[in-house]
């Protein structure tokens, strides 16, 4: 386990390199660079034009005139030795660190993730196992209309029918991640709270696709396992129905929802960009949206380095808990 630990880590380490590399490149393609899009927005903005002695005072200042190699390695080299991320380019947080951009609405983001894994999971599974279990029924029939409608539904249409549905006929604002009463005050066992129930509505927004697509999933992995030889075998043995389905089949059917963790937690990020505008969340997708649009390349950067990262350790994780889960799959080497 620990050599396959190891190599993995090299790998990760190795992987992360070429996201930074390559992700420094990609920002790189449009025509022009942040200097170009701030004279623009200034002079649009402002009436007041940036001199070209301005725009070279502006690349010098953020390295924007030397070779793409160079710019990358040196964002690249302080955040390796240092820790040290950059600075933001943008007006609004210019030459505020990026560490403290992201340390304000990753801290979000992760509690929005946690929160919709939460909630999808649960509902996923057991409602998947029994629309397999009672395949051709009206309950089978029903969770399948819902859940191509709620693959249908595009998430922020739902968060907009939600807000709504709450302001007319509960009079309740859904927006933000806390009420304005516990917007500034001191954390307390109120604001925690406060802070919960804000998470739900997101988070049941952008479950809900993602549990219409799982009980699908679950639903036609199990159906595939329930009439193989070595259930009909356990069956006939006089085993009790439900253990032999949760002992057997289902073990084997759960393997997309685990093999999934590394594109759920990037997904969940990247996916939820319209809904976190929609809803005010302070979530790091639409920062990452901002940042590409203003051509802000160290915290775009930095944004999908992160996203790298999160890809990374997901894949890690799900390939340990697959072994846990599944005893047909071995570590490489561990075997041995």
């Amino acid at each position: 386990m620990m050599p396959y630990i190891a190599r993995r880590i090299l790998l990760a380490v190795f992987t992360l390199a070429m996201v930074s590399f390559l992700s420094f490149i990609i920002i790189q393609l449009p025509a022009g660079d942040y200097v170009d899009y701030y004279a623009d927005h200034s002079e649009r903005e402002w009436s007041r034009p940036v001199t070209l002695e301005e725009q070279a005072e502006l690349r010098e200042d953020f390295g924007l005139n030397q070779p793409i190699v160079l710019q990358w390695w040196n964002w690249v080299s302080p955040m390796i030795f240092r820790g040290d991320f950059g600075v933001s380019f943008r007006p609004a947080d210019q030459k505020t660190p990026i560490r403290q951009i992201i340390a304000e609405r990753l801290p979000v983001t992760i509690l929005l993730t946690f929160f919709t894994i939460v909630i999808t999971w649960p509902l996923a599974i057991p409602i998947g196992i029994y629309s397999a279990m009672r395949q051709h029924s009206v309950g089978d029939y029903t969770f399948t209309f819902l859940g191509f409608t709620g693959l249908a539904v595009p998430d922020f249409l739902l968060a907009l029918v939600l807000m709504y549905l709450f302001l007319a006929y509960f009079h309740q604002s859904v927006g933000g991640i806390f009420s304005g009463e516990y917007q500034f005050a001191p954390w307390s066992v109120g604001k925690v709270l406060d802070l919960m129930q804000h998470m739900i509505i997101p988070a049941l927004v952008l479950g809900t696709s993602g549990t219409a697509g799982l009980i699908r999933t679950m639903r036609n992995n199990l159906l595939d396992e329930l009439y193989k030889p070595y259930v009909v075998a356990a069956r006939a043995k006089g085993q009790v129905n439900w253990k032999v389905i949760a002992k057997y089949p289902v073990r084997v059917a759960i393997n997309p929802f685990i093999s999934g963790i590394g594109g759920m937690l990037p997904g969940l990020v990247g996916g939820s960009v319209i809904v976190s505008i929609v809803l005010s969340l302070p979530t790091l997708g639409p920062i990452l949206l901002i940042a590409l649009q203003s051509e802000d390349q160290f915290l775009s950067g930095t944004i999908i380095l992160l996203l790298g990262a999160l890809t990374v350790v997901g894949v890690l994780i799900s390939d340990l808990l697959l072994v846990v889960v599944d005893p047909r799959i071995k570590l490489s080497g561990s075997s041995r």
